[in-house]
């Protein structure tokens, strides 16, 4: 395996996570009445987040898809994503244990959260859904315009019915829709079939090392059950903090996509510990959840590009460093994510069987030693054996 050292990025110097002090280990009595409770700091909650997410040491009991169901999904606009993300969280991992998962219909692809394709547990397919479809009613009301005349019930029979006939495109779909209404907006008309019936993306989409179109059925048709009733948030909220917590109101209401969770969280507070952070918001959290001591050793990760842990908060700052804000993103493209010391540090890239990592700042040797063999992990689970060159590089712009 080669390794080829290039010139580190100057600015700026120390990546994000020496520049906090953080709090240790603290607790907190369930059904606190008030904001008043603990402080968390940056580092206290990047721990204990960090553990939930199995990114502070892999899990070696989970299987693909009880990962899936305890991270409530991975972020799925691209195919390969879900199974980074699972590289890094479990021990053992291999890519056919999620693509076999996926070609049972032991997990789907599907629009939920935030209104993007996530990778989910055939029983949230069908419970995560109908909770989340408030969301998909308000995306609908902004395409109204190209709606007018339109019968959604009726364009919401027509298209279960076309899909579950055979599944289809949404270009397809889209064609017979406009037989049906020639005046209305073709995108308008996707739009509102996307947002009206729970349709996954069918085999072979998704299968690793497999191409495929994006054909589309109901959830219910490629399951062979029914959906279930719109189920009341608490236990969702539940989940969210036990993968996600401690957190606030908005960081869930940010990661589900929804509004008006507070409620949920005002029936739960007996069931609940209550923290806060730094700026003074209240945090909820399970009472028996880990939060490790803040200076509990964080391993690097190699993160895929939307990766959960990086979207699940309002407040990003457990795990984005305020100075590195922004520094995920171009345009509208996500970079895969380099963590250190459990903090954003970098950008990573793997062209073929070449990964350049692109820090932020400057690495130590030591640190950049365990980058280097997390990175040879990396390359060994999701590539298989062969020849490497990991390199670094510097981040431009």
């Amino acid at each position: 395996m080669t390794r080829t050292n290039g010139t580190t990025a100057g600015s700026p110097e120390a990546y994000g996570a020496e520049a906090y002090c953080g709090s240790t280990h603290t607790t907190a009595r369930a059904g606190n009445a008030s904001p008043a409770g603990p402080v968390l700091g940056p580092r206290a909650l990047n721990r204990a987040t960090l553990e939930r997410q199995h990114l502070l040491r892999r899990s070696a009991a989970l299987t693909a898809t009880e990962a899936v169901g305890h991270l409530l999904g991975l972020q799925a606009q691209n195919v390969k994503p879900p199974y980074y993300a699972l590289a890094a969280r479990l021990e053992g991992f291999c890519p056919e244990d999620l693509s076999t998962a996926m070609a049972d219909r032991a997990v789907v692809r599907i629009v939920t959260l935030r209104s993007t394709i996530h990778t989910h547990t055939a029983d949230d397919a069908l419970s995560l859904r109908p909770l989340v479809q408030a969301a998909r009613d308000r995306e609908l009301h902004a395409f109204r315009k190209g709606l007018v005349g339109v019968d959604l019930e009726r364009l919401a029979v027509i298209s279960r019915e076309l899909v579950e006939a055979q599944p289809r495109t949404m270009g397809q779909l889209r064609e017979e829709l406009l037989a049906e209404w020639p005046y209305a907006d073709p995108f308008a008309l996707s739009v509102a079939a996307r947002c009206g019936l729970p349709l996954v993306q069918v085999t072979p989409r998704g299968l690793w090392g497999r191409g495929g179109q994006v054909a589309l059925t109901t959830a219910e048709h490629w399951l062979g059950r029914p959906a279930e009733p719109t189920p009341a948030p608490d236990a969702t909220v539940l989940r969210y903090l036990a993968a996600f917590g401690p957190a606030s109101v908005k960081d869930m209401q940010t990661w589900a996509g929804l509004t008006r969770l507070r409620e949920a969280f005002e029936r739960l507070r007996p069931r609940l510990v209550t923290f806060r952070d730094e700026k003074g918001v209240e945090l909820f959290d399970l009472p028996d959840a880990p939060r490790p001591d803040a200076d509990t050793p964080a391993p690097p990760r190699l993160l895929p590009e939307f990766d959960n842990l990086l979207l699940a908060h309002a407040d990003r700052s457990r795990v984005v460093p305020a100075a590195l804000k922004g520094r995920t993103w171009a345009g509208n493209q996500a970079h895969r994510t380099l963590l250190v010391d459990g903090f954003l540090a970098g950008v990573w890239r793997q062209d073929g069987n070449v990964l350049t990592i692109e820090p932020f700042g400057r690495l130590t040797k030591g640190r950049r030693d365990e980058v280097v063999e997390e990175a040879e992990r990396t390359l060994r689970v999701m590539s298989g054996d062969g020849s490497y060159d990991i390199r670094f590089g510097t981040v431009t712009g």
